[in-house]
């Protein structure tokens, strides 16, 4: 699959999960359904804002070293609303438990998508 070369790594990383979803999707249509049900629950606003699940799902990501996760919750961070320092402070307390491995993913991975990411806003 080709794609333009005015896109941005961000963009690219988010249309190539979203298009392997896609194809899982229709091989795996109850499955998907299902795990789309259950991570849409563990999402919603409840004692826990949307916003605060977000920060929590990019420490996990970071944590687990997972790249497109990182960059997914990155973006849901910025869509739910949080501020730059919110997520800096998010990889600092990732890094106090994950280390140089998560600490180099925030400091470079999140910070590129949330510079990307704010581009296309404008």
């Amino acid at each position: 699959m080709q794609m333009n070369s005015h896109n941005s790594s961000t963009e690219n990383a988010l249309h190539n999960y979203k298009a392997g979803l896609g194809v899982f999707t229709e091989k795996m249509p109850e499955l998907a359904e299902q795990y789309n049900a259950f991570t849409q629950e563990c999402f919603k606003e409840g004692t826990l804002s949307k916003k605060q699940k977000q920060l929590i799902a990019l420490g996990i990501s970071l944590y687990s070293q997972d790249e497109y996760c990182i960059i997914y919750h990155t973006k849901g961070c910025l869509d739910e609303g949080c501020s730059e320092q919110e997520v800096l402070e998010t990889i600092g307390v990732t890094a106090a438990f994950g280390g140089g491995a998560s600490m180099s993913q925030g400091v470079t991975l999140v910070q590129e998508a949330m510079g990307e990411l704010n581009q296309l806003k404008q």
